[in-house]
């Protein structure tokens, strides 16, 4: 059943041509007690926009609708006026890494892989839906799901990762540490020889979903490691 507060309920618009994704991420949002409602061209999405501006706090977008003009339908939202939500846009739907450079300056939220396992989406969603209560990275995230064991002091806990970026991690766990605090980390990228060792501290909780680390150490090599990963699969599942 869902757990979200009243107060907490947000609405989301997700625009998407293929109507596998439009339902898999509305069935999570909805799972989880939000309202969201689904459009398939950039017709529908700019006429609810401008319908429901005020009253709209997420846009999941695909960049690759029919007729889109990539990074201009990002502008075009935000010329309606009264729309000031956030967007995420479907990662696979980004060219190059010169439109994530542009989306950036735009002041696009984030960045969602479409093909992302259903018990994924709401957490790689939840800090633009509760922005005050996460330390947002403004670096691409990529979803990962590895083991990882930090430690506080003289405890150790082991865990699974939900995302990484350049910037950090986000682990799933609902014994969340408090914000500020430092801890240590080790995990091992997919297909690497390696273990990864960095200083981080947590930037966000959420008791639901986990919690966010962000580095504040690590060496140069691995951090080249980690940078290279979330670029390969950043990209991949691309749109034509």
């Amino acid at each position: 059943m869902p757990t979200t507060t009243a107060s907490a309920v947000k609405s989301i618009i997700i625009a998407d041509d293929t109507a596998f994704v439009r339902d898999r991420f509305k069935a999570a949002l909805v799972s989880a007690g939000h309202r969201a409602s689904v459009v398939g061209s950039v017709a529908e999405l700019v006429a609810r926009v401008r319908a429901r501006a005020g009253d709209v706090d997420l846009v999941v977008l695909d960049l690759r609708l029919p007729q889109a003009q990539g990074i201009n339908l990002v502008r075009e939202l935000r010329r309606i006026e009264g729309f000031n939500a956030p967007i995420v846009i479907f990662s696979g739907t980004i060219a190059s890494a010169d439109e994530v450079r542009q989306l950036s300056a735009l002041g696009v939220a984030g960045y969602v892989n479409e093909y992302t396992a259903v018990q994924h989406i709401l957490p790689a969603l939840a800090p633009h839906l509760f922005p005050d209560n996460h330390n947002r990275r403004s670096s691409p995230r990529v979803v990962l799901g590895v083991s990882v064991s930090y430690r506080v002091g003289n405890t150790i806990a082991a865990s699974v990762t939900l995302n990484i970026s350049r910037g950090g991690l986000a682990i799933r766990t609902t014994n969340p540490l408090e914000p500020g605090t430092a801890v240590k980390v080790r995990f091992r990228l997919p297909g690497g020889k390696k273990e990864i060792d960095a200083e981080a501290k947590v930037a966000w909780t959420e008791r639901r979903l986990g919690m966010g680390l962000q580095f504040s150490k690590m060496d140069p090599a691995d951090q080249a490691l980690v940078g290279e990963f979330v670029q390969s699969h950043f990209f991949t599942n691309r749109k034509a």
